[in-house]
C-alpha cells in the first residue's frame, strides 16, 4: 500500500490569498487559470488592481477546473460552462434544503 501525500486547507471566507498562492494550489498552469478568470469562473476580491488576490473559496473551485480538466480533457471554454453549471446544481440543492427546513419547521 503507496501511502498518499494530503494538504488540509482551512477555507476561510475573509481569508485571502495571492494569484501566485493559487496558482500553486489548483495544479493548473498560470494561462489556463488567467482564462478561467476571464471567464468569469473564478474572481479576483478586487478586479480593479494589478495585484489579484482572491478568497480561499475559489481553491475548491480551481482544483475542481484541475481534475474536470484531466479527467474530460476539456478546453477553457468547456470547463467553465460545467463549473458554471456545478456552481447552479450546488446553489439551487441548497435552496431547496433551505425550502424544506421552513416547511418541516411549519408542518411538524
Amino acid at each position: 500500500m503507496v501511502a498518499e501525500d494530503t494538504e488540509t486547507l482551512w477555507l476561510d471566507a475573509h481569508h485571502v490569498i495571492s494569484f501566485i498562492e493559487l496558482v500553486e494550489l489548483s495544479g493548473l498552469p498560470e494561462t489556463k487559470l488567467r482564462e478561467l478568470i476571464e471567464e468569469d469562473v473564478v474572481a479576483p476580491v478586487n478586479p480593479e488592481t494589478t495585484d489579484m488576490h482572491f478568497r480561499t473559496e475559489c481553491i475548491s473551485i480551481v482544483r475542481a477546473a484541475q481534475r474536470l480538466s484531466v479527467e474530460l480533457d476539456l478546453d477553457t471554454h468547456g470547463l467553465s460552462l460545467v463549473l458554471t453549471l456545478l456552481q447552479r446544481v450546488r446553489s439551487l440543492e441548497a435552496e431547496l434544503q433551505a425550502a424544506r427546513t421552513v416547511l418541516r419547521s411549519n408542518y411538524p
